[in-house]
Formats: structure tokens, sequence, C-alpha cells
């Protein structure tokens, strides 16, 4: 059965340390000096105890041993500090770059809103003129594809309401038939009105002919 790695932590009880730390202390010392004469290393061991004692171990002497390691950690880091003063140094110039565009690009905005053209010869003139020329001549075409699709949309517009207007008118004709009499009573209706205008000529040329009045 395999049995899992126990997580290690600091001991809690002072005097369990204090004995842990010196059989530890005492093996890795022996531990270096065994690598020292086995392998013929060079190994430089410092511990400091919990309380600041100092432990040390070197198979030669110690100075030149930090010397050593100085030197070697300064050559390691040194490329590593060029790259970053590289990149700074490409980042600068690219920041004055940048700077030098939107400068330019400033002068070049308020020369076409007419602005420092005092100073401006006249070739940059006429290429200033040209430019604007182009320019109006973009916005012109724009304005017309804009007005052509707008007048495009009010066409369709135009359609869906004379198609709903048809619906509608078909809708009021059915509703206009089912409210017409039927046509009997239609024709009293037209005897009703022939009676009553032959009653009104009736009465208007009542007496002796030559006693009528066309009125």
């Amino acid at each position: 059965m395999v049995r899992g790695k126990t997580q290690m932590r600091r001991i809690e009880n002072a005097t369990s340390r204090q004995v842990t730390f010196s059989k530890r202390r005492n093996g890795l010392l022996k531990k270096a000096f065994e690598l020292s004469v086995l392998c013929d290393a060079e190994v430089g061991l410092v511990i400091f105890s919990p309380r600041g004692k100092l432990y040390e171990f070197a198979n030669s002497s110690m100075q030149e041993i930090m010397e050593r390691y100085k030197r070697h950690t300064k050559d390691r880091v040194q490329p590593e500090n060029q790259a970053g003063a590289q990149n700074l140094q490409y980042m600068q110039h690219e920041a004055a770059s940048l700077m030098k565009k939107m400068e330019l690009l400033e002068t070049s905005k308020r020369k076409l809103l007419g602005e420092g053209l005092q100073f401006c010869s006249l070739q940059e003139l006429q290429q200033i003129e040209k430019q604007l020329e182009r320019s109006v001549s973009t916005i012109r075409a724009q304005r017309i594809q804009v007005f052509k699709e707008q007048v495009e949309r009010l066409k369709e517009k135009e359609k869906i309401l004379a198609a709903e207007n048809a619906i509608l008118r078909e809708k009021f004709g059915g509703l206009q038939q089912r409210e017409t009499p039927s046509g009997e009573e239609s024709g009293e209706a037209r005897s009703t009105e022939n009676s009553k205008k032959s009653d009104v000529e009736t009465e208007l040329f009542i007496g002796p002919p030559e006693c009528r009045i066309r009125r």
C-alpha cells in the first residue's frame, strides 16, 4: 500500500524543534563535508539558528567561496539586465517616434482647418487644396449614397402603406355591401321618391293653364 506524502510543517513544541534543528544541522554539515571530499567540490555552507547563531562549513576559504558566488551571480544577471536595458531603449525610441507622428498629424489638422497657413509654401498650399477637394468629393459621394438609401426606404414604406390601404378598402367595401338593403326595398324606396316628386309637381301646376307659373 502506497502511503501519501505527509505535509511538512513547523514543529510547535520548542524543545522538540531545538532537538530536530541540532540533528538536521549536524547531518547537513556532515553531508557537505562528504560532498567536498568524495566529489572534490568546493562547498560553502552557512546556517543561522532560530536565535541567530551562525554555523558554517567551507572546504576552502569562505571568503573566496563568497567572492566566487558573487561573480557567478553577477555574470548570470548581467544578460538579463542588458536585455532589460535594450527593451527600455526600444520603448523610449518607439515613444519618441509616436510623439513625432502625433505632432505631424496635429500640424496637418490645423492646416486643413485653415490655421498656420502663413508659414506654408505655394506647393504646400496646392497640396492642401487638392486634399480638401478630394475630401469634399468623397463627402458628396457619401451624401448622395445616403440620400439614395433614404429614397429606397421611403419607396419600400410607400409600398407597405399602399398594400395596407388596399386591405382596408377591401374590408370597408364588404361592410358596405352587408349594410345595403335588398333589391325590393330599393325599388320601393325609388317608387316612394318618384311619387313624392309627382306630388310636388302636381301642387305646383294647380289652376288654369294660363295661370301656371313655372318656378
